[in-house]
């Protein structure tokens, strides 16, 4: 076994730094010293309803970017050397239809997750990149394009891809109207990514108060939730609505504004939710909803990003301020997404 160091949970918002075991390499695996980690809101929900009690342990942190140290025998397409990034994936079953279609996100026996997960050839449970080392299969390592901030580009391995999936797959492009809800570590990007796709890109926020940083991202124009009349004005308008809003809300004025055979795609908010079918019906709109993204998927998002000059808004922390950084991103007290600086671990 490898040693490294990295923040394990002990309780409920609480993360001690402690030595940590990674696996000797396997023949396909590369280790990455991790350089930067973003931190995510499923670190936030994770660390704050971790039991201390818990058998398995918990290491967050799943979007990732850093330098291969190390290659097993059977790696080809990486070498010592190359800046890779790490996304919430780690291994799949890589024979499903799913995972043929490069949908390794969608896994019919599930992927292996970053953290949390199960590794599918010794049943441990993964450790997070909360951490100085991680030993990843080669083929769920990413080369990291030139020109790309390591550190802005880290978020990119999770919050990116989870909002370049609805935006590539429902074609949107010149011509497209898109609307996105929520201007977070996840609307950011998606404002960014639209606008670059080329498309009218509109913010949908609850008061106008981001309407100065929604123009600076790109965006043409900001509604605020909060005024009917604005959200009447808006019915039938977007051909894509990206909703990142974290928290429970109602989806009907989200809806009304979508247009005729277009989609609300739900990316913050994963729980139960209700619809009135007829707000479906009038229009018919689509309700859809995507997570991460597979392994071409992820690629392309990143060569994509180099090409257009895209990363995310970033604030850098020591990891040693993780508890910081994970109180303030519960007050929503960040623009855009925190990313650790992992060399304060050796």
């Amino acid at each position: 076994m490898r040693t490294t160091t990295g923040w394990r949970a002990t309780g409920p918002m609480a993360l001690r730094r402690v030595s940590l075991e990674r696996r000797d390499l396997r023949p396909d695996d590369v280790a990455v010293r991790v350089d930067y980690c973003g931190v995510c809101h499923t670190d936030l929900h994770a660390v704050r309803d971790y039991d201390q009690h818990a058998k398995a342990p918990l290491v967050p942190g799943h979007e990732f970017t850093g330098v291969v140290t190390e290659t097993g025998p059977e790696v080809t397409a990486l070498s010592v050397g190359d800046r890779v990034g790490v996304g919430n994936i780690v291994d799949s079953c890589g024979v499903c239809a799913m995972c043929e279609a490069g949908q390794e996100n969608f896994c019919h026996s599930f992927p292996a997750l970053t953290y949390g997960g199960v590794d599918r050839k010794d049943g441990s449970t993964t450790l997070g990149g909360y951490s100085r080392e991680y030993v990843v299969r080669d083929a769920f390592a990413y080369p990291l394009p030139s020109g790309l901030d390591p550190a802005a580009a880290a978020p990119l391995l999770c919050a990116g891809v989870t909002v370049w999936e609805p935006l590539r797959s429902l074609g949107v492009g010149p011509g497209s109207r898109v609307a996105v809800a929520g201007l977070g570590g996840l609307g950011h990007l998606a404002v960014k990514m639209a606008v670059a796709l080329g498309a009218a890109t509109t913010v949908i926020s609850r008061t106008r108060d981001k309407d100065e940083d929604a123009r600076r991202l790109g965006a043409d124009d900001l509604i605020a939730s909060a005024d009917p009349q604005r959200m009447a004005a808006a019915r039938d308008s977007f051909d894509v609505v990206i909703d990142t809003i974290s928290a429970p809300h109602d989806l009907a004025p989200y809806l009304r504004s979508v247009a005729m055979d277009g989609t609300l795609s739900l990316l913050g908010y994963l729980g139960p939710v209700t619809v009135e079918v007829m707000d479906l019906l009038v229009g018919r709109k689509r309700l859809g909803s995507a997570g991460s993204g597979g392994r071409p998927a992820t690629a392309e998002m990143l060569r994509f990003c180099a090409d257009n000059g895209i990363v995310a808004d970033v604030e850098v922390l020591p990891s040693s301020q993780v508890h910081t950084a994970l109180d303030r991103l519960r007050r929503n007290d960040v623009r855009h997404r925190f990313v650790l600086d992992m060399s304060d671990l050796g």
